[in-house]
């Protein structure tokens, strides 16, 4: 699979040459990913040395892939390495194309996307980040997309519970005699009694 999407960002970098190579990791999409959601893909420049010699300049971006996103299918899949693509671009051109942490995408991410072969839409929290592949584009890229329905056999199971927000579980809330319910750690409730100051009784864990 990782072999196929290599094969993949080769194909979009014999379209698009200033793309630059990268390393390809696929891996899970819903660890620490915000709740309800799954990270479909990443790109980060820089990230993994070339050669043994830890201290030498010559890096490469990393190009994630989540596995969970692999459910999509080949246009999907294709859709998300497009999406990373665009990234890429911006990145070798010094253009900034999100904000908000990376997760806003701009208008110019917009512009670099469409001269990738992509359809991006506006999302209120996303900026122009969903991504679609037009029947064009898909047409440009059709060996990949067979390679990738030959390969993509497999895909993640996203993490019981569903999408992992990184944080650890909700303190189970505690509720006095009147009914009214608030939350606080063990230990917190181990130090001491907590009394409700209408109904003057002590806060214990829900049932």
């Amino acid at each position: 699979m990782v072999a196929t999407l290599e094969s993949g960002w080769a194909a979009i970098r014999a379209r698009h040459p200033e793309i630059p190579a990268v390393v390809v990791v696929l891996g899970a999409g819903s660890t620490g990913a915000p709740a309800g959601g799954v990270k479909l893909g990443h790109f980060a420049a820089m990230r993994w040395h070339h050669g043994p010699d830890t201290d030498s300049d010559r890096r490469l971006p990393e190009v994630f892939i989540g596995g969970e996103g692999l459910a999509r299918g080949p246009v999907g899949v294709l859709g998300t390495l497009l999406h990373e693509a665009v990234h890429a671009l911006a990145d070798v051109r010094q253009i900034q194309d999100t904000s908000r942490q990376g997760r806003w995408h701009n208008a110019r991410f917009k512009a670099l996307a469409e001269e990738l072969g992509i359809a991006v839409t506006k999302d209120p929290r996303l900026g122009w980040s969903p991504t679609d592949v037009p029947e064009a584009t898909c047409t440009d890229y059709a060996d990949i997309l067979a390679e990738l329905g030959a390969a993509l056999r497999l895909f993640r199971a996203i993490e019981p519970g569903g999408a992992g927000t990184g944080k650890t579980k909700t303190t189970p809330a505690c509720v006095c005699g009147c009914g009214r319910r608030i939350r606080v750690s063990p230990s917190v409730l181990a130090a001491g009694p907590i009394t409700c100051g209408i109904c003057d009784t002590d806060f214990e864990p829900e049932q």
